[in-house]
């Protein structure tokens, strides 16, 4: 069997298993849903080995989806980090067989501390299922590894089961993409949203001519400016503004007489304007709308910038 056949069986394999994934789910999946939704505290993610890393994936997808949430290593909580559990916190135990020894210590403090715990397990009757308050079955057919013993199906599993909780927290809470943006700051759609004209328009080098210069001073501006356009100012307000379109649509019309004009005989007046304050969002709907690549920034009419796509 070539790589490309084992990499299609892998696939199909986990198909599978996430088909059965999907058969598996019960009530329990809406109380849990529920009882996160529920709390005053915070989600706590744990798990060991493989299913650690998938619970790190999942503490931080409901971490940025509007559910506060972190993962706790099962090893240090039992040395320590217990104390940073609250009563009031919901603890998520992610263990295929149900039995991972360094899970299961962890059980009777959890007791004691009257935390809600929900279960990750692949056997409903391991030790884990049992002594969890709602349980979660990630049980899978087969490991798509061919000696069934490294991890892939069941993590696949886990992790797309947490990621079916965290987009039903994200409806139940009526998470949107300005909540999304607030979060991720440093991703496009978080600058998009977040980001106002003024964060991101060009104030150097503006592209300024007056109503009666010669054609030959706004082509130079318009050179040195690299805006491609130049705008008319008036009463230090903007007049009017003539684009490279303007230029070469005056040249098939007036040809040698072009050298005649002024910038008051090709300009187009009451050019597509926007404040500052609006957030680059809708400076780029309005970009995308009227077809246009940039837009002049003005404040009570007066030039304070450029804003490009």
């Amino acid at each position: 069997m070539n790589a490309l056949e084992v990499a299609k069986e892998v696939i199909d394999i986990e198909i599978l298993g996430l088909k059965q994934l999907s058969g598996n789910l019960d009530e329990d999946f809406e109380r849990g849903v529920n009882a996160i939704l529920a709390s005053q505290g915070k989600a706590i993610i744990c798990g060991m080995g493989k299913s650690g890393i998938i619970g790190k994936k999942i503490a931080a997808s409901f971490a940025s989806t509007g559910t506060s949430s972190f993962f706790m290593h099962p090893g240090e909580a039992f040395h320590g980090d217990l104390g940073m559990v609250m009563p009031n916190d919901i603890f998520i135990a992610i263990s295929n067989s149900g039995e991972t020894d360094e899970v299961l210590k962890l059980l009777p403090f959890l007791r004691d501390n009257n935390n809600i715990v929900i279960a990750l397990t692949g056997n409903p009757n391991s030790t884990l299922a049992k002594n969890s308050h709602i349980h979660l079955n990630v049980s899978v057919p087969k490991e798509a590894c061919q000696l069934q013993l490294a991890p892939t199906s069941s993590t696949t599993a886990t992790l797309v089961m947490g990621d079916a909780l965290t987009v039903a927290l994200m409806k139940a809470r009526g998470f949107k993409e300005e909540n999304f943006a607030r979060f991720h700051p440093g991703g496009s759609l978080g600058r998009r949203l977040l980001s106002k004209v003024q964060d991101e328009m060009v104030t150097e080098r503006l592209p300024k001519i007056a109503i009666n210069d010669s054609l030959l001073k706004v082509i130079d501006v318009i050179s040195i400016s690299g805006q491609g356009f130049a705008l008319v100012i008036k009463n230090e307000k903007v007049h009017a503004i003539i684009t490279d379109g303007d230029l070469r649509r005056a040249i098939e019309k007036f040809k040698k007489e072009i050298f005649e004009l002024t910038a008051e005989d090709i300009c187009t007046f009451e050019p597509l304007t926007i404040s500052p304050e609006v957030s680059i969002q809708k400076a780029y709907e309005l970009m995308e709308c009227k077809r246009v690549n940039s837009l002049v920034v003005v404040n009570n009419d007066k030039l304070v910038g450029i804003l490009n796509k």
